[in-house]
């Protein structure tokens, strides 16, 4: 789960893990359509397959949320360095109508930039000088039920069109060129607790998608739409109706002991084993895509209850996973779980990322990493899931894996993270990965709680310890070896994401409003800017007439109360 905690006191998770009615939230509401300061976009926008291919191979548009399939966030291009970052300046700033946390990674294409906001509004913009050309706002359900903000996370595209999830758990396309709704369809059910704040991800006419809510008892998924039509092709459900229980696993994947008592979960679900249905196993971020082999990776959320571990006994399978699946049929391939019958929220959520990497005997393979919110990054064969390595601990851990008390428990990492939903970059020449790590002390508290019917179902709450100090870590891994190159240590939390440059720069935002670059080798600050609101969001980079932007969205964000704004700041060095 992504979960809810503001910086000072003591705040339960249920206070930003809500769901708001149409009626409250005028702001959602309403049509596209031109308006005063909009220009038109006279140009057609077709991006073919073969581009979304080799969109890690090219330096001008920015193609994918994370850059391309393989999820890498690193760019090739290098006009904007090491040796010149220190000049860059804003070059213009968009701000939108909502003024809420901005998680989104816009996409750039030939020149337009298409980016989300909060409550589902896309923009379609000028990427040189911010005009606008249209806007687009979905028309909300009656119902919304969603965890830790309102966040959309950015839109996919194919041909000349847009791909955008929603809040009440619909997929909608839209006309590149116009922002005109080409089609829409249910995803899932919002009153059952389904909800959208992910990217899509499309390849080969087929729309991917996974679906939040594990906080509220859903039963967890992965879909594909055709494009054309946004007809259902497959779905893979991240909670199988029969093998849930797994193979009882007494440690994590690091050999650790989890303290379960396994002879009572076998007692319980002996006596019920129908729980599969309301097990969570949400997917909250984009699926990495290798199209020689067919298939796609993704990483599955916390079982709900999150605390609640009486309620569902078993490994719960595939919650807390990373999962390979078939891309053209959905059909399973492996799984390789990080921590079973998780009461501790620590699930899995950044992105996968597809590289190269050393195995144990020193031969570089296909592989699959992951970045956890226990603070370690996973290196998986990508052939069979077989783990190759952990990392280093990124952070401090404590009573790893103490159980959930009535009281409350202490144990680090808290339920952030660790590296929450924020998605890695890497650099492959200098083999390092870069990860944004919480480190917030927590005691975890478990009661009690049947299934509410698609309502927030916690079994318990997790607690900021007040007095003690939060702070973030922005740390450099190296994939090969797993140990920490560098690391970076920050006033806040980090929540957000990384963006990697062959400038030898790492680019990443803080809560109180900094945008800074690092060098990729060593770590050390070379350039900041404030944005005036959370630089919460996820960077990206392109290239339009021989020029080097960067772009990173600064709205703050809802679960870790960091300051609110409605801004997408663009960067570039001086003309010359």
């Amino acid at each position: 789960m992504q979960n809810s905690k503001s910086n000072s006191g003591l705040v339960l998770v249920a206070a930003l893990c809500m769901g708001v009615g149409a009626a409250g939230a005028e702001e959602i509401q309403g049509q596209k359509g031109m308006s005063s300061g909009q220009v038109a976009l006279n140009k057609g926008i077709n991006v073919t397959q073969a581009q979304l291919n080799n969109a890690g191979k090219q330096t001008t548009d920015w193609l994918h949320t994370n850059g391309d399939y393989g999820q890498t966030r690193y760019y090739g291009g290098k006009q904007i360095n090491a040796g010149n970052v220190k000049r860059l300046r804003p070059e213009f700033m968009f701000q939108t109508e909502v003024r809420e946390s901005m998680e989104t990674a816009p996409i750039v294409v030939d020149g337009v930039m298409y980016m989300t906001t909060s409550f589902n509004h896309v923009y379609a913009l000028d990427a040189v000088t911010g005009k606008e050309f249209w806007h687009y706002k979905h028309k909300m359900g009656a119902i919304t039920t969603f965890c830790c903000g309102p966040n959309n996370r950015g839109v996919a595209i194919e041909g000349g069109k847009l791909f955008m999830g929603t809040l009440d758990a619909k997929m909608v396309a839209l006309d590149a060129k116009t922002g005109k709704l080409l089609w829409e369809t249910e995803i899932a059910d919002p009153e059952k607790g389904y909800s959208e704040t992910m990217a899509p991800t499309v390849v080969d006419g087929k729309v991917l998608i996974g679906t939040n809510g594990g906080e509220y008892g859903v039963r967890g998924f992965v879909k594909a739409f055709d494009s054309a039509s946004g007809k259902l092709l497959w779905t893979f459900h991240t909670i199988p109706e029969k093998g849930h229980e797994g193979v009882w696993a007494e440690n994590d994947a690091t050999g650790r002991n989890m303290h379960r008592d396994i002879a009572a979960e076998k007692a319980q679900l002996a006596r019920d084993s129908s729980f599969y249905q309301t097990l969570g196993g949400g997917v909250w971020m984009n699926p990495a895509v290798d199209l020689k082999t067919r298939t796609i990776f993704f990483v599955v959320g916390n079982p709900s209850p999150d605390l609640y571990g009486a309620e569902r006994p078993g490994d719960n399978l595939y919650t807390n996973s990373m999962v390979a699946v078939n891309l053209d049929t959905g059909a399973y391939k492996w799984h390789s779980q990080y921590i079973a019958h998780d009461v501790w929220d620590l699930d899995a959520v950044s992105p996968p990322i597809l590289l190269d990497a050393k195995d144990k005997s020193g031969k570089m393979i296909p592989a699959v990493m992951h970045a956890g919110k226990t603070g370690h990054i996973y290196i998986h064969d990508r052939a069979d899931g077989k783990l190759i390595r952990f990392s280093e601990a990124m952070i401090p851990q404590e009573n790893m894996w103490v159980l959930p008390t009535a009281t409350g428990a202490r144990m680090l990492p808290g339920a952030n993270g660790g590296v929450e939903w924020s998605p890695m970059a890497i650099n492959p020449n200098l083999r390092l990965a870069y990860a944004l790590n919480l480190h917030q002390p927590m005691t975890y508290h478990v009661e009690a709680a049947k299934y509410p019917g698609g309502k927030l179902w916690l079994g318990g709450a997790f607690k900021v310890i007040e007095g003690e100090k939060q702070w973030g870590r922005l740390a450099a891994v190296n994939v090969d070896t797993g140990k920490l190159a560098w690391k970076f240590d920050t006033e806040q939390p980090l929540i957000g994401g990384a963006l990697a440059t062959a400038g030898d720069l790492v680019f990443y935002g803080e809560g109180n409003g900094l945008f800074r670059a690092l060098h990729a080798k060593t770590g050390k600050l070379l350039w900041e800017y404030n944005c005036g609101a959370g630089a919460n969001a996820m960077p990206v980079t392109y290239t339009v007439k021989s020029r080097q932007y960067i772009a990173m969205g600064c709205g703050g964000n809802t679960q870790l109360d960091f300051k609110r704004g409605n801004s997408m700041v663009v960067f570039a060095l001086p003309k010359s």
